[in-house]
């Protein structure tokens, strides 16, 4: 582990010196080489799949795990919108002259070596990779297990590409040893790693959370919530909801609690559940909930659930007060919403409830490094040092000081 991650670290000054064109082309040939290798990718996607079928894996992984020509045309349109991205290092964010005549620059500048933990999502690999290398970082790779013939398929494409431009492959690069016991020496590895980024299952957070002496970013659960005041339109509300929930269910963005204001249960509550059922979304809900209409009584564990399936709990509250309430004491910190009309209570809620992404009359599912502009995303970020939110090429750097002087001495 310890020669791997030292030829991860003496490749780092290599890319951190390589010029944005040079970046740019090699990742424009990344998306080009992707394609023309899909029926490899997908081969060995399948083979995953059917081990993932075999052994039971949840729907909602299943589908976060499957690769086709399709996604895989996506997952090079990705790396071509992050390559068309304006150069995150060298930029200036600030100057100024001091006293005794030096000038300061504080300039943006790579992290190092970035290890990023993730799960089942074969794309995570070349999104991320292609993240990492358009800011001038070496990533090092730790897929699932359940997508460990994807992953490599897709790596080894990468690596290619580096290779044929006369660059390491350890710039781009999977964890040799892709078991716990691997994890657990990763995260130690402060000397040769710089930065930690953890996306998957409560478990893999807390784990890495604790026991890492390298920086960590947490990309924990998203327990998101949509609150319905009383002023919100009903038929837009509806519509909110259902996307929010069922477009995609199993994905972090996705809603996992409704809240729904008192004055307007009756009115709102049998038309969600009416097109909820269309959905085939099972409901769980609070007592009062259950008094109008009929779904399973919700447990106090249910409101502390990241379900990811399709499966929703709601809830009746008094008032947007009850609502911010539960929102901070039940949420992950990643994004939320109010349906409202209300202008005083639309920014309430957005000033007052503490995630990273604050929505008025919005579905939750546009929390996404593409929806917001990025290109892509390693991931959203549930921490608030020193990123939060979607995580873009901008994320992944830090900044240095340069200072200017001429023969200057502190007296």
């Amino acid at each position: 582990m310890k020669e791997f991650l030292q030829k991860a670290k003496n490749s780092s000054r290599i890319i951190s010196t390589l010029s944005s064109k040079k970046k740019t082309n090699i990742l424009l040939q990344i998306a080009d080489t992707l394609v023309k290798n899909q029926d490899t990718i997908i081969a060995e996607n399948q083979k995953d799949m059917k081990e993932g079928i075999k052994e039971n894996l949840p729907s909602a992984l299943l589908d976060r795990l499957k690769l086709d020509k399709s996604r895989i045309t996506d997952m090079a349109q990705s790396i071509r919108e992050i390559a068309s991205l304006k150069e995150p290092i060298g930029k200036v964010l600030e100057g100024w002259v001091i006293p005794s005549g030096q000038r300061i620059e504080k300039v943006t500048t790579p992290i190092g070596v970035i290890g990023i933990i993730y799960e089942s999502r074969p794309n995570v690999t070349s999104d991320t990779a292609a993240l990492c290398f358009k800011s001038g970082n070496v990533c090092v790779l730790k897929g699932g297990k359940e997508a460990n013939r994807s992953n490599r398929a897709i790596a080894s494409l990468l690596q290619q590409v580096l290779e044929n431009n006369g660059l390491p492959k350890e710039i781009i690069s999977l964890l040799p040893d892709n078991t716990r016991e691997g994890v657990a020496k990763l995260i130690k590895m402060d000397e040769l790693v710089d930065l930690i980024i953890p996306r998957g299952g409560e478990a893999l957070i807390k784990f890495v959370s604790k026991n890492s002496t390298v920086p960590v970013i947490k990309h924990d659960k998203g327990l998101c919530h949509i609150f319905i005041d009383k002023s919100a339109d009903i038929q837009n509300a509806v519509d909110i909801s259902i996307n929010a929930k069922c477009q995609r269910p199993g994905v972090c963005n996705a809603m996992e609690t409704l809240l729904v204001h008192e004055d307007i249960t009756k009115d709102i509550l049998p038309k969600l559940k009416e097109e909820f059922d269309k959905q085939k979304t099972q409901l769980v809900g609070c007592e009062k909930t259950c008094n109008l209409i009929d779904i399973a009584k919700a447990s106090k564990e249910d409101f502390y659930t990241e379900y990811l399936s399709n499966k929703l709990s709601i809830k009746v509250v008094k008032d947007i007060d009850e609502a911010i309430s539960h929102v901070n004491e039940h949420s992950s910190g990643h994004s939320e919403s109010i349906l409202t009309q209300n202008y005083i209570n639309g920014e309430r809620f957005l000033n007052e409830v503490d995630s990273a992404c604050v929505y008025i009359n919005s579905s939750t599912r546009f929390t996404d490094g593409a929806q917001f502009g990025f290109g892509a995303e390693v991931g959203i970020s549930t921490s608030k040092l020193h990123s939060r939110g979607p995580m873009g090429i901008n994320d992944l750097t830090t900044y240095k000081f340069k200072i200017y002087g001429n023969g200057n001495i502190r007296e």
